[in-house]
């Protein structure tokens, strides 16, 4: 009878295992494609700009490492650029939209099974919430655990991947939705602030859902099982809090300002989240490298560099929020990664361009239309843009 209680108690204990079972990103139509000519054409129209403040935009996005045919929504084509709050909410049911249906019809759920919903969007926070917005145009079931997320930047998208983990850990048998996704349409910026040019040039329009599920028939049709989700918080340090941030500038024009300190402060928001997450994933030949290097240089004041575990050993496939050139650049030199472990994140920015917390997602799209991804593969996707939040996700 206690072997029973016990053996019971185990397995009512033992945490839901997590299944990804498919995921979809969207694809606006050709005629939201935007060139550089396009853009820069666009900003001169306004009439809003200074000629230094032209002539920064357009270094930004010479540099920015983006193509040709990134997309962006309608209202930032039309002359004059529709920026009202209408046309916000038209995008954001596009590309939520768009995203979803396309998933159902990949996954073949009924709308009635699906019991978690997490919605997650910068800065387009209406009400009712978009999260509100989906359970209406699905018709969603009265109980669904319903969650809308905001200002928590490209993060964001992993944060509700972890949010939606955790709650299948106390909802049996259930499927969990989770939709990523950015509004561009009352987020562009029209001051001549330098620090806060800088985002009308960063990002594009798209959108991901992703469909989870604790059911232990889903096993054997998901794609991926997520392993470990590590989450890593800056935001008690100034300089991290600080380093996004909406305000108004000199002339009350609201925008969202970038800090110089921007990529430092997410460089240390990842050198914590990579030393949380490396004694679960790393050969124990890896940690013990590391483990002698660390005594070496702070017990024994050895002028050598820190061991930087090599994680290809842990992971097939990497996922890096294409978040700019830049910070890719300097992701790949600290995690001492190949060009091949970085080429979805780079040929994702080319293609789609920054597209916030959904970006990852296009990615993995990438690794598997290149046939990259193999049975018992595993992927490590790493957001850690908003400098506030660095989570790791293992597949």
């Amino acid at each position: 009878m206690l072997t029973i209680i016990l053996v019971t108690g185990y397995f009512m204990s033992r945490p839901r295992q997590v299944y990804l079972l498919n995921f979809a990103c969207y694809k606006p139509d050709p005629t939201q494609m935007c060139s550089t000519e396009t853009f820069m054409k666009q900003f001169e129209l306004s009439g809003t700009f200074s000629e230094e403040s032209l002539a920064f935009q357009k270094k930004i996005l010479e540099r920015s490492g983006f193509g040709e045919k990134t997309y962006v929504s309608k209202s930032l084509l039309e002359v004059p650029m529709n920026l009202s709050f209408e046309e916000a909410r038209k995008e954001a049911e596009m590309v939520m939209f768009g995203a979803i249906d396309e998933l159902l019809a990949k996954t073949g759920v009924k709308c009635k099974d699906i019991g978690i919903l997490v919605v997650n969007s910068s800065m387009f926070n209406p009400t009712p919430s978009l999260s509100a917005m989906v359970v209406n145009r699905y018709r969603l079931r009265g109980n669904i655990l319903s969650y809308s997320l905001g200002g928590m930047g490209c993060s964001a998208g992993l944060i509700s991947i972890d949010l939606a983990k955790q709650l299948l850990q106390v909802q049996p048998n259930s499927y969990a939705l989770v939709v990523s996704m950015e509004s561009m349409t009352l987020n562009w910026y029209r001051g001549n602030n330098r620090s806060m040019l800088i985002t009308n040039c960063l990002f594009r329009m798209g959108a991901a859902a992703i469909l989870l599920s604790n059911r232990s028939s889903d096993r054997h049709r998901s794609k991926y099982q997520l392993i470990h989700s590590i989450r890593t918080h800056k935001g008690a340090d100034d300089n991290s809090f600080n380093c996004v941030y909406q305000k108004e500038d000199s002339t009350k024009t609201v925008g969202v300002s970038l800090s110089k300190d921007l990529v430092t402060v997410a460089g240390e928001a990842l050198k914590t989240n990579i030393t949380t997450l490396g004694p679960l994933v790393l050969p124990m030949s890896e940690q013990l490298l590391f483990l002698a290097s660390l005594i070496g240089r702070k017990i024994f004041k050895m002028k050598i560099k820190q061991y930087v575990p090599d994680f290809k050993l842990a992971f097939e496939h990497f996922c890096i929020h294409a978040g700019g050139r830049a910070v890719l650049d300097e992701l790949e030199k600290n995690l001492q990664l190949t060009k091949w472990n970085m080429e979805p994140s780079r040929m994702t920015l080319y293609r789609f361009g920054n597209t916030s917390s959904s970006s990852l997602w296009y990615e993995l799209a990438y690794c598997e239309a290149k046939g990259r991804i193999k049975k018992g593969d595993r992927v490590k996707s790493l957001m850690n843009f908003s400098s506030l939040n660095s989570l790791s996700l293992t597949d």
